[in-house]
């Protein structure tokens, strides 16, 4: 069950939210800077306790329905969360699987995001039974583009031609990887 995950690399933890992390996470994410390429803006506490409920309750949805799980991405070395990384549902090419993720800035060039998502990729791939991920990126945004490609996901189109609901995502490239 993903309750129990827990990825440890060189430098980072990573591991489902608990409680003590809505305060350290809520700040994380009030740096607007980080919403540049996101379809969501910065909340506000009450809304952020909402979603961070959500976060939390989604750990009881089994991987075997349409899921979405985000972690925490804790630097080692102070116990601070950094960021978050997760997988979940592709709204508008059901079955597949997305994978995303956001550091910091405070941390960028550091090479934890690499770091997070290599591991977290293959445990996607070889203990949550996915056979194929994909991961959206809006090609203005080179750092994640640099570290898709790097982590082995293939080019496969521009997306496009979406309903309204989805419209945020046209001209976002959409990567994949297979095991």
């Amino acid at each position: 069950m993903v309750k129990n995950l827990f990825i440890e690399t060189k430098r980072l933890i990573i591991r489902p939210y608990n409680l003590s992390d809505l305060e350290p996470s809520y700040r994380l994410m009030q740096d607007k800077e980080l919403y540049r390429f996101l379809e969501f803006d910065v909340l506000s506490y009450e809304e952020y306790q909402g979603l961070f409920r959500w976060l939390l309750e989604s750990y009881e949805v089994s991987y075997e329905e349409e899921f979405k799980y985000s972690f925490a991405v804790i630097l080692k070395e102070t116990g601070q969360v950094i960021g978050w990384c997760g997988i979940g549902i592709l709204e508008f090419s059901k079955p597949d699987k997305e994978v995303y993720y956001l550091i910091g800035k405070e941390h960028w060039g550091r090479g934890y995001a690499f770091e997070a998502m290599q591991s977290f990729v293959k445990y996607c791939l070889e203990n949550l039974g996915q056979q194929r991920v994909v991961a959206k990126v809006d090609p203005e945004n080179i750092a994640s583009k640099k570290i898709i490609e790097k982590l082995g996901f293939h080019f496969e189109r521009v997306i496009e031609g979406l309903p309204e609901e989805f419209s945020h995502c046209h001209g976002e490239w959409l990567y994949s990887l297979s095991r």
